[in-house]
């Protein structure tokens, strides 16, 4: 009728048959997985156990050459059920796809890490729920924080000799430090410079502009306790839509700053997404955009650095110390071990993904 007219994209041939919860399950489905999974698909996997939740172009960002081509391949991994998919409602436009660790993928996971699928703490129905989750944007935000960072690596010529080697999730962060503090994250960026290397470490303050500037000032308090439970300054860089915002952050922030025991042991900094040029290639926080708080700087006057040059606006911090690690037994490494983490947690996913190998499997072959 021309009431309804059809669109292109229902012209198509249909998809295959996508496999059942069981099916994915089945040693046949996981022998079939066994010849088609690559490494790089592995990690996505873990990637995606790890942070919840990420975006169509988090992914590509993350791991592929162009959209085109995780288009491709994270439709594969659909329909063999290693990942799922939701797209949240948007009133104008339409959002883009957002991915699940699926069924099939945490048995894969499972399976490597000689672990049974419940012992993940996974269930299917509880990863879709981030749909729904009033904290799905925020989820989101932090996550593009760090997978553009990662773009930058990959894309940006001059960027290569910089490299994110750290990036944990808010849940694991909470495993650690949950008794004193719960970052949106942690990060640890490093940057060569001939044979030389330097890193700067610093946890996540995500502000999507919905919680009150007071909370966000009191939160330093919880990582003054933290500084003097493990005798370590780590930067805390907080994260905000605008610089109006930011302006106003700053504030809070200082004034519970300089209340602190030892102000010294909780450096800040601040910056604000408008500030990053959208019109650029690839635009990351890497940028030159982090304004230091100081008791002589609150407002937004003063030199911006870029997070590779972050450090040096702290003359008196320490270079990061070794990596905290985990493995299946649950044991956790001495740098920031406050709390116990889970017994088959598994270790922290490699932030550099693995290089891409050629997939064998003709298409349309499923």
């Amino acid at each position: 009728m021309t009431t309804t007219t059809r669109r292109q994209h229902t012209l198509r041939g249909h998809l295959p048959g996508r496999h059942t919860a069981r099916a994915a399950s089945s040693v046949e489905h996981q022998a079939m997985l066994a010849s088609r999974l690559t490494t790089r698909d592995k990690w996505l996997l873990a990637l995606l156990h790890e942070h919840r939740v990420l975006t169509t172009s988090q992914i590509q960002d993350a791991a592929f050459p162009s959209g085109r081509s995780a288009r491709q391949r994270l439709r594969d991994l659909y329909l063999w059920r290693a990942v799922s998919r939701f797209q949240p409602f948007q009133q104008l436009g339409s959002a883009p796809m957002h991915y699940v660790l699926g069924p099939a993928g945490a048995a894969v996971l499972a399976a490597e890490h000689g672990l049974e699928v419940k012992e993940l703490g996974y269930r299917h129905d509880r990863a879709m729920g981030i749909a729904h989750n009033q904290r799905l944007a925020h989820t989101v935000g932090v996550n593009d924080f760090f997978t553009s960072l990662i773009a930058r690596t990959r894309h940006t010529p001059a960027a290569r000799a910089e490299a994110v080697v750290a990036w944990w999730s808010e849940s694991r962060c909470a495993r650690h430090f949950g008794d004193l503090v719960i970052p949106d994250g942690y990060g640890r960026w490093r940057t060569r410079v001939g044979t030389a290397a330097r890193e700067v470490e610093w946890f996540l303050e995500f502000d999507t502009g919905t919680e009150s500037l007071t909370k966000v000032g009191r939160k330093l308090a919880g990582y003054a306790r933290l500084a003097e439970s493990t005798g370590i300054a780590t930067p805390v860089l907080v994260w905000l839509p605008t610089t109006r915002r930011e302006a106003g952050a700053r504030t809070a922030l200082a004034r519970v700053h300089a209340d602190l025991d030892d102000p010294r042991a909780v450096p800040v900094a601040t910056a604000a997404a408008d500030l990053l040029d959208p019109t650029a290639p690839h635009p990351s926080p890497a940028e030159a955009v982090w304004l230091p708080l100081t008791s002589a700087r609150v407002d937004r006057a003063g030199p911006r650095y870029s997070l590779a040059d972050l450090a040096d606006a702290w003359p008196g911090l320490a270079p990061p110390a070794g990596l905290a690690t985990e493995d299946g037994d649950g044991e956790v490494g001495e740098v920031g071990d406050v709390a116990a983490a889970s017994p088959y947690r598994l270790p922290p996913p490699s932030s550099v993904p693995p290089p891409a190998t050629p997939n064998r499997v003709a298409r349309g072959e499923h």
